[in-house]
């Protein structure tokens, strides 16, 4: 029963099953929580939280369930990413577009520190490359809004 529960939320609902793009269908998954929540600040900021305190706990246990490194299935850190990603970022098509893209490549290319903790495996490292991917498109989306004046 319990492992039942840990694949549920490790894998956001059975997301992280789809049979390819695992990880692109999580953030889309999240973008649609984005586009539930973003005006009410409160709840989207407790939902945010809520699914990583989530991940924290389920990353590493799946982990051990499957017998394997940071496996595909486990994609509740890829929403948790995208959700740090559009933290106030206008609700524009283009804007979450970009956004998206952009989360998905510092998650890719995992720029120090998400490398390091990538590395410390667990799920901490499963969490936290994806906390930190979003933290930096977050940051470039916020520049870059700024620089153009939306």
């Amino acid at each position: 029963m319990l492992n039942s529960i840990v694949k549920f939320c490790a894998t956001f609902c059975y997301v992280g099953t789809f049979p390819f793009a695992s990880g692109t269908m999580a953030s889309a998954a999240g973008v649609v929580i984005y586009f539930l929540l973003y005006a009410q600040i409160s709840a989207y900021i407790l939902v945010t939280v809520g699914i990583t305190v989530v991940g924290f706990l389920v990353a590493g246990r799946m982990e051990k369930i499957l017998n394997k490194k940071d496996p595909s299935w486990v994609v509740i850190d890829e929403v948790s990413g995208i959700l740090i990603t559009l933290f106030l970022l206008p609700p524009t098509i283009p804007v979450i577009v970009t956004a998206f893209f952009v989360f998905r490549a510092f998650d890719m290319f995992k720029i120090y520190p998400a490398n390091k903790w990538e590395a410390a495996g667990g799920g901490t490292g499963i969490m936290m490359d994806d906390i930190i991917a979003g933290l930096y498109a977050n940051i470039v989306m916020q520049v870059a809004l700024q620089i153009i004046n939306v």
